[in-house]
């Protein structure tokens, strides 16, 4: 071989390598070649194991003729303040407005926002909010009680201040709540 036809070659390629910040390495290894990721065509695959969700059952409270009342209302899951608060200002399904309920409450696509101190909880309503009723003040007060007092049965009772634009305040207590302030546990729901 000839050292001098070889030389301009090797330090073209050499200058060409770290140009480009390749590293000159060896082999490097990288584990066990992915094994498992695909099934033979024509094979079944293995079952899996499904688990049942948790639904939780929550009050909320909507108006019948005026007068409050608690719904039962079943959730995918742990009861959080925030989507019971939400299920609440979407306001009665089909089925509970077939039974004559109505709400106070405007259609709301935010959550308003929520602080929890152990037994007091603060509702502070946005914009959109504006101007509730004492009845509307009443409905979402109550549903968060409720909510609340699923989230930490032990609590007993709780205090819900709601906070409207414009500082008007409201207070209410899950003891002046009609109805059935607390909520169902969560189970399991049963499987077809």
């Amino acid at each position: 071989m000839n050292v001098r036809r070889a030389l301009p070659a090797l330090l073209t390629a050499a200058l060409a390598l770290s140009a480009c910040d390749i590293p000159a390495t060896g082999v490097v290894e990288a584990g066990e070649p992915a094994t498992g990721v695909l099934e033979p065509p024509g094979s079944t695959p293995a079952p899996t194991e499904t688990r049942a969700l948790p639904f939780t059952t929550v009050p909320l409270y909507f108006l019948d003729d005026g007068s409050l009342v608690a719904v039962p209302r079943t959730v995918p899951g742990p009861a959080e303040l925030g989507t019971t608060v939400l299920m609440l200002f979407k306001g009665p399904d089909a089925e509970e407005r077939g039974r004559g309920l109505t709400t106070g409450l405007p259609r709301l696509s935010t959550v308003p926002t929520l602080r929890t101190d152990g037994a007091s909880v603060t509702v502070q309503l946005p914009e959109a909010a504006a101007g509730l009723s004492d009845t509307a003040v009443d409905q979402l007060a109550c549903t968060v009680a409720g909510a609340r007092l699923h989230q930490d049965p032990e609590l007993g009772s709780v205090q819900v201040t709601v906070e409207q634009p414009g500082g008007r305040l409201a207070g209410r207590s899950s003891d002046d709540c009609p109805g059935p302030a607390t909520a169902t546990p969560a189970v399991p729901k049963p499987t077809a």
